[in-house]
């Protein structure tokens, strides 16, 4: 199992000591480092910053957003920065929700986000192939642009910049049991955002044969430390915000994935306190059982023991999500 670590986006501005700690998880041996992006910072830029103070450690988006960019747009920045940095990316992608796509890019929510999904991956994958000019008759997607209210003169184009690796990794954040099913025959890897290695069932019918290679790389916020309930505050801050206020009261991917992880009467309790505004409230209703199971907090002895039920299951990349040299050591001392 690899070790990445998740720097997130940025909230107010760049974090002081952020490149001070990527250049310190790779010394000590991770493969990665992600970052994301919401309505603020975005994921690509940090990449290039890190790119140009580092030499070994692989560059991914987790998660670059679909409605930010067209397809040609994401995988001229992929193939950009894979150039500039000899070949380290991976291109994480996901479809966000309506809340976002329609309230920050002032684009629809597509009515089909599976068939959206593959469109966009099958149009990024032409343009690193560059086997032929990028065509297709997509529904959400379609290039050139077919619109009656276009002047109709576009022409299929081939990328003038020859990709360094026609295969560089497509992975993809999917949290519904079809749009995860769909990700293991489309894509490289898969992005969980929860995951809990005692509760592996709940993904078990759509990870129904993997194939060798497909990475599946969820994050955990980890800290090493001997209050647990105190490490356990951040997670459920976290989770708070994103059951309570990433998305719309009839629609919440986050609430629903919780559900099906069998807190359903929790995820309604924390969306319903959040969006009545008893934002810490919403914080506390969040369970500590569920805050403990998706993260690695607490003593050394007791995160080594928790760790071997991550290793257990078909993880393949640990992307631990945390500030602190320390955890980050412990954690490469343990999967060593």
């Amino acid at each position: 199992m690899r070790l990445g670590l998740a720097l997130g986006y940025w909230g107010r501005g760049p974090e002081p000591g952020q490149l001070a700690l990527v250049q310190e998880a790779e010394r000590l041996g991770y493969d990665s480092v992600w970052t994301a992006e919401a309505w603020g910072s975005d994921a690509f830029t940090p990449l290039t910053w890190i790119a140009a103070h580092t030499s070994r450690i692989r560059l991914g988006t987790a998660v670059a957003q679909m409605a930010a960019r067209s397809p040609t747009a994401t995988a001229m920045h992929a193939l950009t920065l894979d150039h500039l940095s000899g070949g380290r990316v991976l291109l994480g992608l996901g479809l966000s929700g309506p809340q976002v796509v329609e309230g920050w890019y002032g684009r629809p929510f597509p009515a089909s986000p599976l068939t959206a999904t593959r469109e966009y991956v099958d149009v990024v994958r032409q343009v690193l192939r560059r086997a032929a000019p990028v065509t297709l008759d997509g529904r959400f997607h379609p290039l050139p642009y077919p619109g009656d209210d276009g002047s109709g003169l576009g022409k299929p184009l081939k990328s003038i910049t020859h990709p360094l690796r026609g295969d560089l990794p497509v992975l993809l954040g999917a949290e519904g049991p079809r749009n995860i099913a769909q990700t293991t025959r489309i894509a490289d890897g898969w992005l969980p955002l929860y995951w809990s290695p005692t509760r592996t069932d709940v993904y078990e019918a759509s990870l129904t044969g993997l194939r060798d290679g497909f990475m599946v790389a969820p994050l955990v916020r980890a800290t090493v430390c001997d209050d647990v309930q105190e490490a356990l505050l951040p997670v459920k801050a976290m989770l708070g915000f994103y059951i309570g206020g990433m998305g719309h009261a009839q629609r919440n991917f986050h609430a629903d994935l919780m559900a099906r992880m069998g807190f359903a009467d929790a995820a309604r309790r924390v969306r319903e306190l959040f969006l009545a505004g008893r934002r810490e409230e919403a914080v506390l209703a969040v369970p500590d059982a569920f805050a403990d199971e998706i993260s690695l907090v607490g003593p050394r002895e007791r995160i080594a023991e928790r760790l071997e039920l991550w290793r257990k299951g078909p993880v393949t990349d640990l992307l631990v999500l945390t500030r602190e040299p320390g955890t980050l050591r412990v954690l490469a001392e343990l999967c060593a």
